[in-house]
C-alpha cells in the first residue's frame, strides 16, 4: 500500500503525472465524487493515534469524536505543498462559516525530528488558529502515518542544505465516527473543499 501512495505522490509532481494518476486511480478502483476521491468499499484508512498538540497535551483520535476531522500530513520545512494545502484548508473553513465549528482541522507532522510542539504552534498560526498541529515520537508518527496510508521519505539536502521530506499530499475528511468520508488531492480549491465538506455534513447518519 505504501508503494501505491508513493506512486500517487509521484503522479502529482511528475510533468506527466496527470495521465499516470488517472491510470493509478483506475487500477485501484478509486472513484471521483465531485472534487474528492472515493476508495473501494472495505478499504480502511484512519485509526488510532496518540500525538502531542502545541500545548503539550496528548491527544488521540477519540478526542475528536463527534466532529469531522480534516487531516493533512506534512512538515513545517515543506517549501511548497504544505503551505498551499494549509491555505486551502483555512480558506475552506472560512467558507463554511458557522459550520466550521463542527470541523477539527489537523496538521500532523511527518518530521518529528524538527517539528516540536513549539515549532508547530508558531507554524499553524500563520494559516489559521483553528488548525491543530500534532507531533510525537517517531514511532507515534509512524503509527499515525501507517494508519492513514501516508507515504514519506527523507531526502538529503543538496550542498549542505537541510533535508527535505518527500510525501503524499492528500487531505482526508473523516466523519464524526472516525471513518474516512472523502479524500482530496493536490489542487482541490477551497470552494470545492468547503462544498464537499458541507455536502457530507448534510447527509443523514
Amino acid at each position: 500500500m505504501l508503494l501505491v501512495w508513493a506512486l500517487l505522490w509521484f503522479a502529482r509532481v511528475s510533468p506527466t503525472g496527470s495521465a499516470l494518476l488517472t491510470r493509478i486511480e483506475t487500477a485501484l478502483g478509486l472513484a471521483r465524487e465531485g472534487s474528492g476521491l472515493v476508495l473501494p468499499a472495505g478499504t480502511e484508512i484512519g485509526g488510532p493515534f496518540q500525538l502531542v498538540d502545541p500545548s503539550g497535551r496528548t491527544l488521540s483520535e477519540a478526542d475528536f469524536r463527534g466532529r469531522w476531522m480534516l487531516v493533512y500530513f506534512g512538515y513545517t520545512f515543506c517549501p511548497d505543498l504544505c503551505p498551499t494545502e494549509l491555505q486551502t484548508m483555512a480558506a475552506a473553513l472560512d467558507r463554511l462559516g458557522a459550520a466550521a465549528a463542527g470541523v477539527a482541522p489537523l496538521f500532523i507532522t511527518i518530521d518529528p525530528e524538527r517539528d516540536t510542539p513549539d515549532v508547530l504552534a508558531k507554524y499553524v498560526k500563520l494559516f489559521d488558529p483553528r488548525i491543530v498541529g500534532l507531533t510525537g515520537s517517531p514511532s507515534a508518527i509512524a503509527t499515525a502515518a501507517r494508519n492513514f496510508r501516508v507515504y514519506s521519505a527523507k531526502v538529503p539536502g543538496k550542498n549542505g542544505a537541510p533535508y527535505l521530506m518527500d510525501h503524499s499530499s492528500l487531505i482526508y475528511l473523516m466523519d464524526p465516527q472516525g471513518r474516512l468520508a472523502a479524500l482530496f488531492d493536490q489542487g482541490t480549491t477551497a470552494r470545492d473543499l468547503a462544498d464537499a465538506i458541507r455536502s457530507h455534513m448534510a447527509r443523514p447518519g
